[in-house]
This record gives structure tokens, C-alpha cells and sequence, in this order.
């Protein structure tokens, strides 16, 4: 509350005038009568007056057509702070705007009170309006990433996307329309429009939808160098001067446009598209835009790498999985024929010499080989697909591992492993399928260890679940690859380098098989040197 007590002297009237005018605040006052009597030098030039002489007649006419709330509705005078005050309210930093034609839109927090007395009597009101546009900005700024963020986890294609990122940027900014180009692989190395944002929600002709050239116009510069690119007044930018950039500033001035601002979209070094943003006043603060914009940008670059890669990711699938089914389906009947006459080739070799009985078995052994990649792809491909499905029974899996060990002895591949089972673990399972992973995780424990090597196998059980464990002493996995191995026709950095032939497909194989019992199969290392896979496998 402001009381005036002691009356005033000239001296003190003016050297209070020279304090409210020297004050980088802007100072209104008005009397008991409503009647605007003072508005300091800063006022003035905010609202574009003289900074001396009278106040203007019209001020309150005329503040109604450039005052608005926080909603952006036109404030009318009896609503604005200084009115208010008069009626008795007392006001503290509520946001004023101010729009100025021509000019940004400015952002005052106002703080206004009624002017008393010393008997209590209202003699009017006074209004301190302090710019907080850039603190209110950068507020918007990060609510305005927070959006994009918000609207990024929630959408899976671009162009569903842009709209509502664009009207997030749009609406921050308070600029009118903003529009995301990309570059388009599937289409060829041009830009195009994938969305745009207008506030006026009517049709542009013309002004969306174009086609830039690389190169020329403001988004098509920023395409060529990579760099954003800020043009405060269209109008008068001298740079724009090609047929297509003349056409295009037209297109711009017909829709009210002056400032337009176009950065880059990125993901690291590579160009994925340009950000535009258009506003209808001439805009200040170019840095901080820019800031807001890059950081926009680097949202959208993010969420298009991430999209594009998880397309890949699936067109690569789809053909691979292709190629599974059309290799394994292709190979299997002429190798099935192969094998069948080269075996029996083989078994009657008795009138050949030895070289003729040496190829026999070469080739008996190697169509052998591509049969069961053959077998292995066509599994891959049905389990995947759901095309084979499990033939669950009661399986005692302690019986399946002494029959699969006892068989790697009796062909003599391995006399080093050694055991540690209970007397029985039953649970429902596919026990061919259950044996064939087995098979394959032995072979490979055999495969990568030195000869001789011991290696050792594990089950136990608790309420719910088995656990198998094969360890070996062999030269391991890389840990940044034991994730990787169960990819098809991956094998590991250290095999390759090594030249330890194999088709990277047991592992995957075994990965579908023990997924489709509800189980998981993991590899970990096993100190100092090998590597240790572990089934898990639900007993019911």
C-alpha cells in the first residue's frame, strides 16, 4: 500500500519525477478518477510514445489493443493490473504482454497497488512492470523440450510425430507456423515436407508442401552447408535473390511473414533434414532462439536415427528370415539325394581304389555337414515362425544328459567330462528337442576347448525351476559378444580370427528351442579361462 502523507513541494515533485524516470522499470499511475496522470521514460518506449510530454489521450483506448494476458486473450482496461489496484486489489508479479505491431511479442510482471492518503483515502493506483520475456522464454523453452520429449516416446513414425512437435515449437515461440523437412532414403537424396504446424489453421496455398532445392532459399541453404541459418526481416534480405527465392520471399510477405529461422536436423556428422520456423514480427534474441531450435533439432535427429535403425533392424530380419526359409528349403531335397547316394556310394566302395574311396567319404561327409545346416536352418525358420510346435511330455532331463554324454564318449569325441546330477529332475518338456540342445552345447564346449580339456556339467533344481550349467576350459567368449552369440550366423571375434569353421547357428537354435519352453539360456565366463552356459527351464 502506498500512503503520501507530508505534501508535497516542488523540489520534491521533481526530484520524484527524475527518480520514476530514471527507473528501468516501467512505471504507470493513474488517479481517483482512473485517468492515467504518469508513465515514465522505459513505459514509453516500450509502448513506442515520446519519451517527454503529456500522456497520451487515448492510453487506455489504446493499451487495449496491445495488452493480453498469459492465454494471449486482449486484456481490457478495467481488467489490467493498474484498474484493478484502484479497486483495492493488490497485485504481485502477474504477467502482462504486450503486442506491439511490428514488434515481438514482451513479457511484464506486474506488480500494482492502490495509492492512499493519509486518512485512508484512495487517490489512485500505480503499476511497476518488469521485463521478464527472456526468464518466461526460457521457462517455455524447456517446458517446449519437455513436449517434444513427451510427444517423441509416445509416437513410432515421423510424420505422425511433426505435427504436435511443431506445434510444441510453434507455441513456445509464439511464431504462427513452422514446418520438418527430411531427407527421404527410400526415395533419393532430396528433402521433403513431412509435417507442418499452422496456428491459423487455414490452407496456405502454396506456402506448405514445397519442394526445396539445395542450395537456394533459406531451408535449402541449410541443407547445402549444414548450418542454421537466421534471416530477422525476409523482406529486406538482399541474399535472397535467385527467380526461386523471390518466389518464395513473396509466398513468406503474402502470408505475414518477417523472421524465419532453419537449423539443421543431425545425427552426429550425417544430415537428416531442416527444422524451418516462421514468425509474423520481427524477432530479437538470435542466439537464444538458436539454442532453443538446435536443441529441437537434436530431439528429432535422435528419434528419426533410432526409427530408421529399428526399420533396418527389420527389413534385415525379414530377410534373413527369407533366406532361412528359401536356402533351407532349396538345399534340403537335392542334398537329401546327395547324401542318400554318396553314403551308399561310400558303403560300397570295395571295387574302387583308395583315392575313389577317399572322395566317396569326402563327399559323404560333407553333404552330410550341409544337411544338418540344412535341418538346422528349416528348424530356425519353423520354431521362429511358429510353423513347429513342441511335443511336451514328462522328461526326466538327468536321463537326457547321461544319454547325451555317454553318447560323446561312445563316439569318442570327449573323454573329459565329468558330472554333477541329482538322481532325477522331471519336468514337461520336448525331449528331442531338449536332447538337440544339449547335442549342440556340448559340441561346441568340445569344439572350442584343447583337446583333452575337462569339461563339466551341472543341473540342479529349485521349487520352480532346473538349471543346467555345461562349463568349459576353452577360449571363451568376449563379454561385450556373449549377448550376440544366440544371433543368427553370428560367430565370435575371437573364433573367426582363429579359423575354427562353423555356421554361427547352434546357439541360435538353441536360444529358440529353451525360449520356447518358457526357459532362458545365458553365457558367462568362466574363470580363468572359458566359458559357462546356463538353461534355465520352468519345471512345470
Amino acid at each position: 500500500m502506498v500512503v503520501l502523507g507530508a505534501p508535497a513541494t516542488p523540489d520534491s515533485d521533481a526530484f520524484l519525477g527524475a527518480l520514476l524516470e530514471s527507473l528501468s522499470v516501467g512505471v504507470v499511475a493513474c488517479d481517483a478518477g482512473g485517468r492515467v496522470v504518469f508513465v515514465n521514460r522505459a513505459m514509453r518506449e516500450v509502448r513506442g510514445f515520446p519519451p517527454d510530454g503529456p500522456v497520451p489521450e487515448d492510453y487506455a483506448e489504446s493499451s487495449e489493443k496491445v495488452l493480453a494476458g498469459p492465454d494471449l486473450r486482449p486484456m481490457p482496461w478495467g481488467q489490467t493490473p493498474l484498474m484493478r489496484a484502484l479497486r483495492g486489489e493488490h497485485i504481485v508479479a502477474e504477467d502482462v504482454l504486450i503486442r506491439c505491431p511490428g514488434e515481438p511479442v514482451r513479457v511484464f510482471a506486474c506488480t500494482s497497488q492502490p495509492i492512499y492518503d493519509a486518512r485512508d483515502r484512495v487517490l489512485g493506483a500505480v503499476s511497476i512492470a518488469h521485463e521478464v520475456t527472456a526468464l518466461r522464454r526460457a521457462e517455455r523453452f524447456r517446458a517446449c523440450h519437455l513436449a517434444v520429449e513427451h510427444v517423441l516416446k509416445r509416437a513410432t513414425a515421423v510424420r505422425a510425430a511433426a505435427p504436435d512437435v511443431l506445434r510444441a515449437v510453434s507455441v513456445t515461440l509464439g511464431w504462427p507456423c513452422a514446418e520438418l523437412f527430411l531427407i527421404d532414403e527410400g526415395t533419393g537424396p532430396g528433402l521433403q515436407s513431412v509435417g507442418h504446424w499452422d496456428a491459423s489453421g487455414t490452407a496456405a496455398d502454396g506456402f506448405f508442401g514445397h519442394v526445396p532445392r539445395r542450395g537456394e532459399g533459406i531451408t535449402g541453404r541449410v541443407w547445402e552447408h549444414g548450418r542454421a541459418i537466421w534471416v530477422p526481416d525476409i523482406g529486406s534480405d538482399l541474399t535472397l535473390r535467385s527467380p526461386y527465392e523471390r518466389e518464395r520471399v513473396e509466398i513468406c510477405i503474402r502470408r505475414g511473414i518477417r523472421t524465419v529461422l532453419a537449423v539443421p536436423v543431425h545425427d552426429g556428422t550425417t544430415l537428416l533434414g531442416v527444422l524451418t520456423c516462421y514468425a509474423g514480427a520481427q524477432e530479437r534474441h538470435e542466439d537464444l532462439l538458436t539454442v532453443l531450435m538446435d536443441g529441437v533439432a537434436a530431439q528429432i535427429g535422435v528419434f528419426v536415427a533410432l526409427r530408421r535403425a529399428e526399420e533396418l533392424a527389420r527389413q534385415l530380419a525379414r530377410a534373413q528370415s527369407d533366406f532361412v526359409d528359401l536356402v533351407g528349403h532349396e538345399m534340403r531335397t537335392p542334398l537329401t539325394s546327395i547324401t542318400a547316394n554318396a553314403t551308399i556310394l561310400a558303403e560300397e566302395a570295395a571295387g574302387m581304389d583308395h583315392d575313389g574311396r577317399q572322395m566317396a567319404r569326402t563327399i559323404a561327409r560333407n553333404a552330410a555337414t550341409l544337411q544338418r545346416i540344412a535341418d538346422a536352418l528349416l528348424d530356425l525358420a519353423g520354431l521362429d515362425g511358429g510353423h513347429l510346435t513342441l511335443d511336451r511330455r514328462r522328461v526326466d532331463l538327468v536321463a537326457l544328459v547321461t544319454d547325451a554324454v555317454m553318447g560323446v564318449r561312445l563316439a569318442g569325441r570327449c573323454d573329459s567330462i565329468s558330472t554333477d546330477l541329482p538322481a532325477d529332475l522331471h519336468l514337461m518338456g520336448d525331449a528331442d528337442r531338449l536332447r538337440q540342445v544339449l547335442d549342440d552345447l556340448l559340441a561346441n564346449a568340445i569344439k572350442y576347448s584343447p583337446t583333452g580339456a575337462p569339461i563339466r556339467i551341472a543341473l540342479a533344481a529349485d521349487e520352480t525351476s532346473a538349471e543346467l550349467c555345461i562349463a568349459d576350459t576353452g577360449i571363451g567368449t568376449p563379454e561385450a559378444e556373449r549377448d550376440r552369440v544366440f544371433d543368427r550366423f553370428f560367430r565370435g571375434s575371437n573364433v573367426r580370427h582363429q579359423g575354427t569353421h562353423g555356421s554361427g547357428l547352434g546357439l541360435s537354435l538353441a536360444r529358440a528351442i529353451v525360449h520356447l519352453h518358457g526357459g532362458t539360456i545365458r553365457l558367462v565366463g568362466n574363470d580363468p579361462t572359458g566359458t559357462i552356459v546356463c538353461v534355465r527351464l520352468p519345471l512345470l
